[in-house]
């Protein structure tokens, strides 16, 4: 009789969503508001995947939007975004894009709508930041990684 192998089941819970840091910063006010609106968007992205214990990872998303107009800084919003989420029966060559991927994908919506609450409530025209293709940022990440040369020297 053939001995069965039995793999964990694969299981994902999303266990807490929260606002790990805000910040926004007008270091141009007033005078931003008297000149005409032109502004010049710069967005950046970054996540961060800290192991907790039985299964727990938090994942930290942080997304800033630094909007310039006439060469100067009208507003830097920034928020970073986390969850805390249990996944277990995953191996190694899935948690990867678990954490980099579909995680940050489940935080995106809130940290947009903070940065456009943000952006509101300081006095600015809404700022609605388009949807992420966090697969696309994920497998490109990867193949940077692949591409990099080695650090290792040989004596």
């Amino acid at each position: 009789m053939a001995e069965e192998t039995t793999t964990p089941e694969k299981q994902f819970a999303i266990q807490k969503i929260y606002t790990k840091d805000v910040s926004f910063e007008t270091p141009n006010s007033p005078q931003v508001f008297t000149q005409k609106w032109e502004p010049a968007i710069d967005f950046n992205l970054g996540t961060n995947v800290e192991t907790l214990e039985n299964g727990l990872y938090e994942v930290a998303l942080t997304v800033t939007a630094t909007v310039k107009c006439n060469d100067s800084v009208a507003y830097l919003a920034e928020v970073c975004q986390a969850g805390i989420f249990a996944l277990t029966g995953f191996d190694d060559n899935e948690m990867g894009p678990m954490m980099g991927s579909f995680c940050p994908n489940i935080l995106f919506p809130y940290a947009r709508e903070a940065i456009s609450d943000l952006v509101a409530k300081g006095g600015f025209p809404q700022l609605l930041l388009a949807p992420v293709n966090f697969d696309a940022l994920y497998a490109q990440h990867i193949q940077q990684l692949q591409q990099a040369p080695s650090t290792e020297t040989i004596n």
